[in-house]
């Protein structure tokens, strides 16, 4: 079975690159995913320097000018960029007989949506509340997503792994986020439904009443907004149609044409490039990243609240990344199991695992997630990730591949 660290670049700069390299051949894993395009966070990294990093929405590489010279978004550049640090990993992981795969984060930059609001997503009540979220739906946005792919892919890595190439949640738009208002999971959702022009436009293309859907969203929140009591419970295709009214759900349904294509268009680029895409769908982490504790419908299952067509995606993509944050052995093997049955058996599956918490608290539970992500007929499982563990927990990590 194939696995990789993630690690970021920082964390190799503060560090040490073959310190750390050292380590991570140590724990016995065959690849390093480094994140070669990042959004901004503040991390607690436990054994880095500093012991509290912040990272910063942008490429640590310079954008090349043939691909984003005529773009109107460009990433902006990470500190440190003009030092090369992915060519040094390339060359260091080579030595050492690791693969390297480029993590990048597409569609979830704050920088760029705070500069250019136009292009990130719009809500039922036409606001550009989310700046952290680029419409996959905009022209620009789009362009942009195919140039970064192909970017990366220029840098030797082995994949991309594709982060945040799908439509966002309301729950994870901004830096830091406030709501008194009882909202209940189906609000969330329709919040997060993007109404901009090109969303609308593509919806209505596939037949879809797109005006009425925004309407009805904006009722039924609007109506919580002003006091009243919020729906409760999972948010599922019945349950919303109940809620806000069968063309909101074709609404929400017909985003995946818009997900699909531009994977498609983004996975053709890298191709180009000599590489290949491996699509992460968050759905996992939209359930379980907190806590470790999903509820309700597998994630394979819901993974339409993002816009991902599973079946869709299985021919058009050659990989898929699976996000397993779960406490529980047998969720994460259910979990695995079920993209599996949606994929088909000939595409990649990698599964991603903490070994630490919120969701791993022994070693003994990493391995058993480890077996049941094998007996569920994943292909490769990745560890999450270098800088934010602290080492013991890190070495979890060789008994939990060897067992």
């Amino acid at each position: 079975m194939d696995s990789s660290l993630y690690v970021y670049v920082e964390d190799v700069r503060g560090e040490g690159l073959d310190k750390v390299l050292d380590r991570i051949t140590g724990y016995g894993v065959a690849g390093v995913t480094v994140a070669a395009a990042y959004h901004c966070a503040r991390d607690v990294t436990p054994h880095g320097r500093p012991r509290v990093t912040i990272r910063r929405d942008g490429a640590h590489f310079t954008p090349p000018e043939d691909l984003f010279g005529e773009l109107r978004l460009v990433p902006p550049v990470q500190e440190g960029a003009g030092e090369q640090p992915l060519a040094a990993l390339r060359l260091a992981t080579a030595e050492r007989g690791l693969k390297l795969h480029g993590w990048t984060v597409f569609l979830q930059n704050t920088t760029l949506g705070l500069a250019n609001p136009d292009v990130t997503v719009r809500s039922c009540f036409g606001d550009r509340g989310s700046p952290a979220d680029l419409c996959p739906s905009h022209p620009d946005v789009r362009r942009y997503a195919v140039a970064l792919g192909r970017a990366v892919a220029r840098q030797g890595v082995d994949s991309v792994v594709a982060e945040a190439l799908h439509f966002g949640t309301f729950g994870h738009g901004y830096h830091h986020e406030r709501s008194f208002v009882p909202l209940g999971p189906m609000d969330v959702f329709l919040l997060g439904l993007c109404f901009c022009d090109f969303c609308m436009r593509r919806a209505a293309d596939l037949g879809v009443n797109a005006e009425v859907a925004r309407e009805e969203c904006a009722r039924v929140v609007g109506g919580v907004l002003d006091g009243d009591p919020p729906a409760q419970g999972e948010v599922t295709r019945a349950a919303l149609t109940a809620y806000a009214g069968p063309e909101v759900v074709a609404y929400a349904r017909a985003r995946s044409e818009v997900v699909t294509s531009l994977v498609s268009e983004v996975s053709t680029a890298v191709g180009a490039e000599g590489s290949k895409l491996v699509f992460l769908d968050a759905t996992g982490a939209v359930k379980g990243y907190a806590e470790g504790l999903p509820s309700g419908g597998l994630a394979a299952h819901d993974s339409w609240q993002l816009g991902v067509d599973l079946v869709a995606l299985g021919d058009l993509v050659p990989s898929l990344g699976v996000l397993a944050y779960a406490r529980d052995a047998g969720r994460v093997g259910d979990d695995v199991g079920a993209y599996r049955r949606s994929t088909g058996k000939d595409k990649e599956l990698r599964v991603v695992l903490r070994p630490g918490l919120p969701d791993t608290d022994s070693a003994d539970r990493l391995a058993a997630k480890v077996r049941a992500v094998r007996a569920a007929g994943a292909d490769a499982v990745d560890f999450y990730a270098y800088g934010l563990m602290p080492y013991p927990i890190l070495d979890r990590i060789p008994g939990a591949l060897a067992d």
